[in-house]
């Protein structure tokens, strides 16, 4: 099973407002950046999406390390929150409805066909590669949503 590595990052300008996402896929020796924008969304909607777009660029079943720094990303997967959303019938500890099922639909889809590790990295820090996918997110927004 091929090894990657995969760095990504949401923003938004505004909460809701225009926002952007990017990643970085590394692979060996090779290394892509893909980025998008969306005119109306959320910021975890964007850590999402960035973590969605970047799994989905794979070919066939792979061992993924995925760096974010979006404790919801990293911790609903980590700390166990989809099976306790899943258990539910994607309801929260309080019986409210999940927010952003669709996109954990397709998380959850995405993870069932790779051997996905997350990763919680400090985000505008000293992480060269988070710090390339804040930088591919920003710039989604600015040149994509002016």
């Amino acid at each position: 099973m091929k090894q990657v590595v995969i760095y990504t990052d949401g923003a938004c300008s505004g909460n809701p407002g225009k926002g952007g996402w990017g990643a970085v896929l590394i692979f060996g020796e090779k290394r892509r950046e893909i980025s998008g924008y969306e005119a109306q969304t959320t910021n975890n909607r964007m850590e999402m999406m960035a973590a969605i777009q970047a799994l989905e660029q794979l070919k066939e079943p792979c061992a993924v390390d995925l760096y974010s720094d979006s404790s919801y990303l990293v911790n609903a997967f980590n700390e166990g929150w989809i099976d306790g959303w899943l258990r539910r019938g994607w309801k929260t500890a309080g019986k409210k409805p999940v927010l952003n099922q669709d996109l954990w639909q397709r998380l959850l889809g995405l993870t069932s066909s790779h051997q996905v590790t997350f990763h919680k990295v400090k985000g505008h820090s000293t992480d060269e590669l988070n710090n390339r996918c804040d930088f591919l997110a920003t710039e989604a927004i600015k040149t994509e949503g002016a």
